[in-house]
């Protein structure tokens, strides 16, 4: 059923693997599509209680989007593809269910924004962050710009989105991006150790801990949409098109600011 995806019961947790080794475990529309479906599976099957969200290997847990197909967009498209992107991240974020992100190496652009939609985050010693999208002359699209501001602090998160720049594990612990930092080996089972323990409590309880949790944040005048549009702005640059062109020839990028 899932191309793209493995997915494994252990007990009454479900592990969400994202399986497309050859690409670093890249999101594109497919498997943004079958996580979405994958996850609204495990939220209805009532012997599931806790969902882990990881990328197959040990290099990565998402390098990022697949900048191949991206590159193919209209702007209309892309914000169509954003909007996609937030509505399955939004369900991850509001989930009833916890949702922890295990991340197992490289989670930069929409990987960071997949990780930072879920609940929680557990990350390896070998693990990075990162909003690189600056560098193909575009930006975040599935809510990068609204929830790392939320999750680290706007100084630090303007930085980090206008520079590109990627940090390490223990900076992510230290800027409160993640919850704990564990050996490669330790990392799942840590996950489950947590998602265990929740699964002792009341599930009613916890899925209402959660709705009031979002409350606060998921306001109706957030940034979403307008993060949508502007992301699908960015498609009909030059700036874009030479961004995307530079990263799949392997080269560095020429900007004009067109």
């Amino acid at each position: 059923m899932y191309t793209n995806l493995l997915i494994e019961q252990d007990q009454s947790i479900c592990i969400i693997t994202i399986n497309r080794p050859t690409k670093m475990n890249a999101l594109n529309f497919e498997t943004i599509e079958q996580l979405d479906a994958a996850v609204r599976s495990a939220q209805t099957d009532q012997t599931i209680t806790g969902i882990i969200i990881t990328g197959v290997g040990e290099k990565a847990f998402v390098a990022g989007a697949d900048i191949a197909q991206l590159k193919t967009l209209s702007p209309q498209q892309a914000i169509t593809l954003s909007q996609k992107g937030q509505i399955a991240f939004r369900n991850i974020e509001t989930s009833p269910k916890p949702i922890v992100a295990a991340v197992n190496g490289f989670a930069l652009g929409g990987g960071c924004e997949l990780a930072m939609a879920c609940q929680f985050r557990l990350a390896s010693t070998n693990a990075k962050f990162g909003q690189p999208e600056v560098n193909l002359g575009t930006m975040p699209g599935y809510g990068g710009t609204q929830r790392l501001p939320r999750l680290i602090g706007r100084g630090k998160a303007t930085e980090l989105l206008l520079t590109g720049d990627a940090i390490d594990a223990n900076e992510a612990l230290r800027l409160g991006l993640v919850n704990y930092v564990t050996q490669l080996e330790d990392l799942l089972p840590r996950c489950k150790e947590i998602l265990n323990k929740i699964a002792t409590k009341a599930p009613l309880a916890i899925a209402r801990t959660i709705e009031s949790i979002d409350a606060y944040y998921l306001k109706p005048t957030d940034g979403f949409e307008l993060e949508s549009n502007l992301f699908g702005s960015t498609f009909a640059t030059n700036d874009f098109q030479e961004g995307t062109d530079a990263f799949l020839n392997k080269r560095k990028p020429d900007f004009k600011g067109n």
